[in-house]
């Protein structure tokens, strides 16, 4: 099946999906909760491949449903902590979607609300999580506040954080310190993202992080070089990366590749920068998301300077489409 007849199948999908609600008087044990946590990850999987603007009424959805549930279910005080982690969780889930489609104040609102909800379970991962969300969402605004965020959400891990968790803690870590113009500290955290990598996988990793690999922090690793105008550095591991990650996840894929078009052009290559541009216009077209388009707007501006070039001409005429 093509990527845009599942798109739109999927799309169709996540827009009939019925919202579940939350019955009075209901008791809740730990299967309850199992049940939830599993649907949670399901719906996950629809980000593969859909933007934040099909997700976001799904997973708000789904947030409020199990909100509901904490006021009018019983349950004992440790399913009641359990039934909080899995809120924090969905609550980021919707945030993401919202951030991803364009709804940045809602982002921030649920973000703050998964903190809240995690410290009040007593687990530290999804609250190192929420901090990490609320540190990028930050990026774009106060670059060192982000930065102390970040480190804030570093903090949360315990020596029972999963390796995988840990990895992506550290890895948005550098991300906020690549942002903020901090070189030293964006390769710590990087070195601590592999460390915590090579450690293995020692026990049961949590849905919202098992997609975190070494493909991925080479990825990361090429962003952040590339936002320190460390193009040499970049575009290798950002070649080498994206090579081995798949055009099913056609929004990320866009947007990564919008970094390595970038690097290119901070290397003097806009030929090989066009070709970059180009992949990431494919991808995108009929994925849902603010984010492909807004990452490649000033890349295409500096292009524009390339004028004259064919592969230049051609994809400029492309984006203008």
């Amino acid at each position: 099946m093509r990527r845009r007849t599942f798109v739109q199948a999927a799309s169709g999908l996540a827009a009939a999906l019925p919202v579940r609600t939350a019955p009075g008087a209901q008791r809740l044990g730990p299967s309850d909760i199992e049940a939830l946590r599993a649907r949670t990850a399901r719906l996950r999987r629809l980000d593969t491949v859909l933007g934040g603007g099909d997700t976001y009424r799904v997973y708000l959805g789904e947030y409020q449903a199990t909100k509901a549930l904490t006021r009018d279910a019983t349950y004992s005080e440790a399913t009641g902590r359990a039934l909080l982690s899995v809120l924090a969780e969905q609550a980021q889930q919707a945030g993401r979607a919202a951030f991803d489609s364009g709804r940045e104040a809602d982002a921030v609102g649920l973000y703050k609300e998964s903190s809240t909800a995690a410290t009040e379970a007593g687990d530290s991962d999804p609250l190192g999580n929420s901090l990490a969300f609320l540190a990028h969402q930050q990026v774009a605004g106060e670059r060192r506040e982000a930065a102390a965020i970040a480190a804030r959400s570093c903090e949360a891990i315990t020596p029972h954080t999963p390796a995988r968790v840990r990895a992506l803690l550290h890895e948005r870590m550098a991300w906020a310190c690549a942002a903020a113009n901090l070189p030293r500290e964006t390769e710590r955290a990087l070195l601590a993202a592999e460390e915590a990598l090579d450690a293995g996988d020692d026990g049961p990793q949590p849905d919202w992080a098992v997609w975190v690999d070494g493909t991925e922090l080479r990825i990361m690793a090429g962003r952040y070089w590339t936002e320190l105008r460390r193009p040499l550095r970049a575009v290798p591991v950002l070649s080498a990366g994206l090579a081995q990650y798949d055009d099913s996840h056609a929004r990320d894929k866009a947007l990564y590749l919008s970094w390595l078009a970038d690097a290119y052009l901070r290397a003097g290559e806009p030929e090989e920068a066009s070709t970059a541009v180009g992949r990431a216009l494919d991808l995108a077209s009929g994925v849902a998301s603010v984010r492909p388009r807004q990452r490649l707007e000033p890349v295409l501006s500096r292009l524009a300077v390339h004028r004259g070039l064919s592969a230049v001409d051609e994809v400029l005429a492309r984006a203008a489409v």
